[in-house]
Formats: C-alpha cells, structure tokens, sequence
C-alpha cells in the first residue's frame, strides 16, 4: 500500500537535498560523489549523482538520475558509466504500474516490479540513501526488492557513537545484504541521512564513502565494519563440519603431489589435523574407530593454494573452500580486517581455507594505493617491522615505490626474516626490481616487458637473446613468479564475446557478481592486439617453465572461485603437463613460502589439507573443478552447501 502524498514526498527530502560523500579505497581518499534533489514535496522530484574517482591513474565515473513523480513514486532510473577501471555498466528503468521496463545495453525487457526500488551496485551512494529510506517508510521488510534484480536483506546492527573533533554523533549502523556479492555496512543519522558506507567495489576492492566534512572518522568506519565483518565470520563456523579424530579416505586414486606415479585404491588416513598415512589401500592399517569415507571413481590431491587473494569479503572463505583451495595468500587488504579474518580462519573459527599475509607498501604519489605509503627509506623499513609485528609472511611492493626506498624495504624484510613480492614499481624493469631485493614477481605482463630492448619493433619470441637472457636471469635469482593469466584471458576476451565460453563458471555466480563481471573485455578495436598479448603471455609462462622458473597459481580475483581451475587449465595450453600444472597449485606455492614440510603434499606428518575432485585431472586437467568435498586443517567440507550460503549456484 502507498503512503499519502506528503509522506512520500517527505521520504526523498527528510533530511539534506544536497551533499558531497569523499570517497576512499583501502582506507585511501581518491574521489567524491556529488548529488542534489530539485523538486519538492507535491511536484516531480529527481536525485542527480554525479560519481567520480582516481584509481591508479584511471578515472572512473559515473552518473545516475532517480525520478519521482508527483505522488512520490519512483518512476525513471538512469544509470552509466564505469564502476571500476575495467568495467562498466549501461541502464535504464522505467516504472509503470506494477511493470517495469529495464534497457541495459541494447536490450530491453519488462518485468513485474511489484513497487520495486530502482537500484544497482554500490555506488552511487546518494541511490542507497534514497532506497534507506524507502525501506524504512514501507515498515523495515525482512525483505526489499530493487530492480532490475536484487533482493536486499537489511539488518540493524547496533547504535556506534561517531566523535568528530567537537562533536558526537549517534548513528545506527546497518548490514545490507544483496546489493554486492556479500554484505556492506551503512550507517545513518537520525533524520535519515547516509553518514557512511564500507562496501566493495566491482574490483572486489574495499571501498568507503564518509559523508564531507566527515572523513577524519573514516578509520573509525573501517575499523567498526571490520568488526563486523569478523563477528559475522566467528558465527559461520556453525556451517562447518568438524573431520572426526580419526578418518579414512578409501578408494579413489591418489596424486600426492611429489610427483609420483599415481596410486589407484589409494587410502588417506587423518588424525586430527594431520595425515598419519597414505598409499595403497591393501597397505595401509585402518586404524579401528575410523570414519570411512570412499573415494571410488574421485582423484585424492593435495587442497590447492590461491596465491594472489584479495580477502576483502568474508564470503571469500566459503568460495575458496568450495572450490578446494585450502590455503590463500593475501597480497593487499585492509589491515585491520586481514589481521581479524586471519585469526579467526587460522584458529579453525570460521569458515575458509588457512590465510597467509603480504602486507602493501605503496609509495606516495598520485598513482599510489592504499594508506601503507613510504616516501622514503624510513617510512619503508617502518612499515616493514609493523607488518612483521603482526606476524605477516612477506611484504608487498606496489607501482609507486622508488628504487630507494624498495631497496630498504627489501633489505629489511630479508633481515627479519620476510621475502618481498609485489609488482615492478614504475620507472623500472624486472631487472632492476630484482636486483633491488625482490624474491618474486606479481603478473606476468612484469616479466613480458624485461624481455625485449624497448627501441626493438620486431615482434618477441622466446628464442630471441633478451628473451632468453630475462629468463636465465629469473632462473639465476630463484624468481617466483605468479602469472595470474586467468585475469588477462578475462581483460583480453571481446567485449562482445561471452565469459562462459571459456570460463563457465561465470554462469554460477550471484546475480550480484554477474554484471560486473560479464560487462569486461577489449573493445573490437582493440581487441586482435589484447588477444595477441594474451597469446605471447602463455608463451612467455611455458617459456618460464620449462627454463625451471617457480610458476604459483593466483588469480587476482577475476571469476572468484572458479578462476583458479581456469588458470591451470591455462598452464596446460602453455605446456606444462597436468601434473606440472596441479604441482603450480600446491608444492610450488608452498616452497615458495617456506612452507613444503607441513603442506603442499599428501604424505605421513603434513597438515590434513585434502581435495577430492570426481574424475581424472591427469588426464582432463579441468577435472579439478569437480569437487566432491575438501578438508582443510582437518575439518570436512561439501562444496554445495558453500556455494549456497554466498549465493552461488552449485
């Protein structure tokens, strides 16, 4: 039931009509979104956003128009623009009647509404207020519809009292759940204004806005939405089954992952959060009391690594799970939300795979990210000794770190103990980065630009003598090196080419992630040159290879989950034999972390990370997407009921 005119009308204008929200990432202030309402109560009204950041040297903007008509009801939404460096979004809605017709793109459909709230995505943030307090006119819902799709489940989280130099204020803070993949916290003041909002962007990037004049309390906003975030996260472990003291994994055929031949009617035997046994089934001594689990017609692995995460949600740990990577490096997150997940996943409290950390430096200028920044040798070893203070395993550097200052951080973190990866800061090659101290390289493209003389137009191959003398010299200085090729197929791809023709678990993920991640790709222009990049790359990781170059499995995100079976599906093309490319995904990541002794292989005495996929991955590599279950650090897991609680389809 609609609400009287002037109490609609009021809704749209309870509080400022106009306001500026300072936007951050990573805790960073890179932007702003402006919005004002012109019209009044009784009269058409429209919201105008205009949306706009610096990511990195990107501009990312974006522009949205919400109509009223007279009566207050919403009639005209209008969204365009980019809501990341890489991708971008085109829609329209208009509502009449119960009906909706939704044009995005060049498509355009109808659908029922039924007094749907026009809305998409976390920005801008002015459409989240104005959809607030919508919800709060109609009654609080349990549920509330957006349209083109989504379906929003608000929950109050508490009152937080917010001290800004002279002032205190009382703000309610919300979780909504719906509106990305995962859950943002809002907060509100009392007439309805949106304060603050800690959420993602569509990079799976943190992303805050504080309300102008605010911003001091950004920190405060980070530091609550973490708590939250991590609250939530110890409360998960309700999903979860715990592996009994004693368990038997009997009957599949067993890769170890040393290498060794494989080992059909194999049997696994874990106590606790090891494994006590492994080999033939005939050879190995049940112990009495044990849990029989069989594996017959499944492949018996080591659980993968992820070695370039971005754990910036907690729903990533239900997805790695899933997926059956039992161990992930974090390769730049917010530090206080890292530092709280870590505990609370490494303690067996929650839901996901072990958590390992490499804490972000960046430098100071305009293309730097984050808050971790060093201008000098200094505030570099500084930061340096604050991330192994808390007990993170590496350091890593960013694009605007300077030569001298990447040589203290390197200098420093070998004293203490640390390797340093990160990508190659601009203004240098690989050559220089390494030679600067770094022990690994992030993305392939690092490694494909050492390989040639920058005055030479010839098109690279691998036998050429700069090719071959980049890969000697990565070879000579042990350099690991994680390609992540998966996200370069993404960005390479058409535009107009779908995503689920060579990644199909695109097809599975939340309504929520699909735009995003359908709406990336080169322009047809462009696009034969991407392909022959991506092309060349592949060759460039099985040049690597085969020269004996640490190759780890990492995706920077891209499709989550799912993208990791994609990237050692891509090693495979690039010629790695499958067994190779399963070795990129659990030994060769964990001797590049120290690690080889307690994880990485399924042998007497290593950690109880194991995965158990149906089908044959020696022989169709992408058999690994098959998972049956997981267990990791000895506890049980069934995929489905994971992918289910972040909203996937199984």
């Amino acid at each position: 039931m609609m609400l009287p005119l002037m109490a609609l009308a009021a809704t749209l204008t309870a509080g400022d009509t106009s306001g500026v929200f300072i936007l951050h990432k990573i805790g960073n202030p890179i932007g702003k979104e402006t919005w004002h309402i012109a019209g009044g109560p009784g009269a058409p009204q429209r919201l105008s956003t205009e949306f706009s950041f610096n990511d990195r040297g990107t501009t990312v903007t974006l522009r949205s128009t919400l109509d009223y008509d007279a009566s207050g009801r919403p009639s005209h939404f209008a969204l365009g623009g980019q809501t990341s460096r890489m991708s971008t979004v085109s829609l329209e809605v208009t509502l009449f009647g119960d009906s909706a017709r939704i044009r995005e793109d060049s498509t355009t459909t109808i659908v029922l509404a039924k007094n749907a709230f026009p809305a998409r995505g976390y920005a801008p943030m002015a459409i989240q207020q104005a959809f607030m307090r919508e919800w709060q006119r109609r009654g609080r819902p349990a549920r509330f519809q957006l349209v083109p799709e989504a379906t929003l489940e608000i929950t109050s989280r508490g009152t937080d009292t917010i001290h800004v130099a002279d002032r205190s204020l009382i703000l309610q803070r919300y979780s909504v759940a719906g509106l990305i993949w995962g859950r943002e916290t809002l907060w509100l003041d009392a007439r309805g204004d949106l304060i603050a909002v800690a959420t993602v962007d569509a990079e799976f990037d943190p992303v805050q806005a504080v309300k102008e004049g605010l911003e001091s309390a950004a920190g405060t906003f980070v530091k609550l939405a973490a708590a939250d975030a991590i609250a939530a996260l110890s409360g998960s472990s309700g999903r979860s089954r715990h592996a009994d003291t004693l368990l038997a994994i009997v009957g599949g055929t067993l890769i170890d992952g040393t290498g060794a031949a494989p080992i059909p009617d194999a049997a696994v035997v874990v106590a606790g959060t090891k494994i006590i046994a492994v080999g033939r089934r005939a050879d190995i001594q049940i112990p009495r009391g044990a849990r029989m689990v069989n594996a017959t017609g499944a492949t018996i692995m080591p659980g993968l690594w992820e070695m370039h995460a971005h754990y910036a949600q907690v729903e990533w740990g239900p997805i790695y799970l899933a997926s059956g990577v039992t161990t992930a490096r974090d390769v730049g997150n917010q530090f206080e939300f890292l530092l709280g997940a870590r505990e609370v996943l490494n303690s067996g409290k929650g839901i996901g795979p072990r958590l390992l950390a490499a804490g972000i430096i960046d430098g100071d200028g305009q293309f730097g990210i984050g808050l971790a920044r060093a201008g000098t040798p200094a505030q570099g070893v500084e930061w340096v000794r604050r991330y192994h203070e808390a007990g993170f395993e590496q350091i890593k550097v960013y694009s605007s770190i300077t030569d001298s200052v990447l040589r203290a951080i390197t200098a420093e973190a070998h004293a203490l103990g640390m390797t340093v990866t990160g990508h190659i800061p601009r203004g240098m090659n690989a050559y220089q980065g390494i030679g600067a101290g770094m022990d690994q390289v992030n993305h392939i493209s690092f490694i494909q630009q050492m390989m040639r003389d920058r005055s030479d137009t010839m098109p690279l191959t691998m036998d050429m003598p700069e090719a071959q003398k980049a890969i000697a010299f990565l070879v000579e200085n042990h350099t690991v090196v994680d390609p992540t090729i998966a996200l370069y197929e993404l960005n390479a791809h058409p535009a107009d080419q779908p995503v689920s023709a060579f990644e199909p678990g695109v097809d599975k993920v939340a309504p929520e992630l699909r735009q995003s991640l359908t709406h990336t790709g080169a322009a047809p222009a462009d696009t034969a040159k991407r392909r022959a990049q991506f092309e060349l790359q592949l060759q460039v990781i099985g040049a690597l290879h085969k020269a004996g170059v640490p190759i780890v499995a990492g995706t920077d995100l891209t499709v989550p989950g799912y993208s990791l079976h994609r990237e050692i599906e891509l090693y495979v093309k690039a010629g790695f034999t499958p067994m190779e490319a399963i070795q990129a995904a659990t030994l060769v990541p964990a001797r590049a972390m120290g690690l080889e002794k307690e994880s990485g292989t399924l042998q007497p005495g290593m950690r109880a990370d194991i995965l158990v996929v149906n089908g044959n991955p020696l022989e169709r590599i992408s058999d690994t997407r098959n998972v049956r279950f997981v267990i990791a650090g000895g506890r049980y897991f069934e995929p489905a009921p994971l992918w289910k609680s972040v909203g996937f389809t199984p």
